[in-house]
């Protein structure tokens, strides 16, 4: 069994946060469950506590204030214990057996970094759902979704983590744009055997904004437009740069130890 260290940025997530802990708590893979308390003025934090009380693999970091989600997911990535990590949104939760799944995808496939579980979309409105393409554009967004995300903690780090640009705070997407430096390096396989993660539906999230904007039910900014891909350029062409630098150092090595 490989260990896997759960990152759970959260903000005033108490609603959802014992859910989505428990979901955490069933998997065995899962050794280090950490949230990363973003600045909350619920009782997030006593959910936790309460939680750690009961299981020792659960504790608590906090922000000194509200970062945003790549801050915190950053944070976590840099307490984390494992050599694979996982981030899950505190109003998202995994279904049984999905630590086990993307455990054996990684341990069959050693030179892969990592994997992405395909989400399952709970009480999405109709509207949405009904739509003739949603099934394509869901699993575009499974290919991007952070909480069926499992990476090499190596890959991450070297990637630079999350985006924590002040636009994505402001339109999203920094998930995006990770997705498209992971997948540009280094690929981005997905098991889409089955649904092993459940993103549930409340307003506001933001992927109802993508699939309407997806399905044609909704027209962006072109100016976010236009500034989302500027931002995600830089972040993928920061990550070439750093990627490639390390692999000459380590080329480098190599030719020095011979």
């Amino acid at each position: 069994m490989t260990p896997i260290s759960i990152i759970i940025p959260c903000y005033n997530g108490a609603a959802t946060l014992a859910r989505a802990l428990q979901s955490c708590r069933i998997q065995p893979e899962a050794t280090q469950i950490v949230v990363v308390d973003d600045g909350s003025i619920d009782a997030s934090a006593d959910i936790v506590a309460e939680c750690g009380r009961l299981d020792a693999r659960v504790g608590l970091l906090r922000m000194p204030y509200n970062g945003g989600a790549a801050r915190a997911r950053n944070w976590g990535a840099m307490h984390a214990s494992h050599d694979l990590i996982a981030f899950l949104d505190a109003d998202d939760e995994y279904l049984p057996g999905a630590l086990a799944a993307a455990s054996a995808f990684l341990a069959r496939n050693p030179k892969e970094v990592s994997v992405r579980l395909d989400v399952e979309y709970a009480d999405f409105p109709r509207e949405l759902t009904a739509h003739p393409d949603f099934a394509t554009h869901a699993a575009t967004l499974s290919n991007t979704v952070p909480s069926g995300l499992f990476i090499r903690r190596a890959a991450y780090l070297a990637l630079g983590g999350f985006p924590m640009d002040d636009a994505f705070r402001r339109i999203g997407g920094e998930d995006g744009a990770f997705s498209w430096a992971l997948r540009d390096i280094f690929g981005n396989p997905r098991l889409s055997d089955a649904k092993r993660v459940r993103m549930h539906y409340h307003t506001g999230i933001h992927a109802e904004r993508y699939f309407r904007v997806a399905l044609g039910l909704q027209i962006p900014d072109p100016a976010d437009v236009a500034e989302a891909f500027r931002v995600s350029r830089q972040f993928l062409d920061t990550a070439r740069t750093g990627i490639a630098q390390l692999r000459a150092a380590n080329l480098t090595a190599e030719a020095t130890a011979s």
